[in-house]
């Protein structure tokens, strides 16, 4: 399935069971921080282990959670995903130039 398709699936969705009406951005922009802190409640007291295999599929819950509300929310303002994910990297790539960059944790600021 491609983004597309399970971004229309996401829409479709929620358009069946009419739950438009409860989607404003506000609640939308709350709900993808309460589903981020639940995809980073499966992480916490992890100690050294940074990939928790033995909760993958909880993580990918709470990721597809957390993307279903980012859906919702560019739905809510109009916005496409697409456009705006390629628009941010685009800018990234301006603060964060490859040969500075590479390899570096710094702060664009600190390059």
């Amino acid at each position: 399935m491609t983004f597309e398709e399970a971004q229309k699936k996401a829409l479709a969705f929620r358009k069946e069971r009419d739950w438009e009406q409860f989607h404003n951005p506000k609640d939308l922009a709350i709900s993808i921080c309460l589903e981020a802190a639940e995809l980073l409640e499966a992480f916490q007291w992890s100690g050294a282990n940074l990939t928790m295999p033995d909760k993958r599929e909880y993580i990918a819950e709470e990721l597809a959670d957390v993307t279903i509300y980012c859906i919702y929310l560019a739905d809510a303002l109009g916005v496409d995903l697409a456009d705006i994910v390629s628009d941010k990297i685009d800018a990234n790539a301006n603060k964060y130039p490859a040969d500075k960059a590479r390899g570096n944790s710094k702060k664009y600021t600190e390059l």
